[in-house]
């Protein structure tokens, strides 16, 4: 764990970074790496610092993230949450959780250390997977969860659509936080089991007139951690009272 001066610096000078990276091909080999070298951005896993080529994670922990695969798998675990309960054209998530694991810490990192290039990182490499798959390749719309004002604003933003904008990135998918509203401020779903957490959850989401443009839309609907399927299926139900969405 790196002290706070340390995870300030990181914070600060990968903003840098990102603003310097966009300017690339504008900039020359050397320059870039005198960057790389006086202000050093490390990996958010392993701390090991990154070459100019990595961003977030470095290679090695990139390719030990521990991808499910559930986007090009029908019926897969995600999926059969949902049986009884609603019919979902399609359902995946990215990686497997596992406490004390790599993906513990960096959604632990994301939610509660306001580092959000976290989200957008994993988003943007979900969405370059789900482009793969053509029953999720022909989206057109991406919706997070809601953060109710009161949580987002102690936050500084939603989790869930910091994932959606790095999602945006590799999809030909417009992001929409307008149409779906958290009406409710509900505790925390964290050690609750599935009955309270659909009794945490119901009834809490409402449409809003921009709505209207979600008619006959394929839409997606984003969060960062799913379990008993609680927070999808009452932001579902309630996008299920737009005509012709799926």
């Amino acid at each position: 764990i790196f002290k706070n001066e340390n995870a300030f610096s990181n914070k600060l000078f990968l903003k840098l970074k990102i603003r310097f990276m966009s300017l690339k091909s504008r900039v020359s080999e050397p320059i870039m790496n005198f960057f790389n070298l006086v202000f050093p951005v490390y990996c958010e896993n392993c701390g090991e610092t990154l070459r100019k080529s990595e961003e977030c994670l470095c290679s090695f922990c990139e390719y030990q993230l521990p991808e499910t695969h559930f986007h090009l798998q029908p019926d897969n675990p995600v999926e059969t949450i949902f049986w009884g309960r609603i019919q979902v054209f399609a359902a995946a998530s990215f990686l497997h959780y596992q406490k004390g694991e790599m993906v513990q810490k960096l959604i632990h990192q994301l939610k509660y250390h306001n580092k959000g290039h976290i989200g957008v990182y994993l988003g943007q490499l979900f969405g370059q997977q789900l482009m793969q798959s053509q029953r999720f390749n022909d989206a057109s719309v991406i919706i997070p969860v809601p953060l109710h004002w009161k949580k987002k604003k102690l936050r500084g933003y939603n989790q869930s659509e910091k994932i959606a904008d790095g999602m945006q990135k590799s999809m030909d998918a417009s992001k929409d936080t307008k149409s779906l509203l958290r009406v409710t401020h509900s505790s925390t779903q964290t050690q609750k089991s599935r009955y309270e957490r659909w009794e945490n959850v119901k009834s809490i989401f409402q449409l809003s007139p921009k709505s209207a443009t979600l008619e006959n839309q394929h839409v997606i609907l984003v969060d960062d951690v799913i379990t008993t399927g609680s927070t999808i299926e009452s932001c579902f139900l309630k996008l299920m009272e737009i005509k012709g969405i799926r």
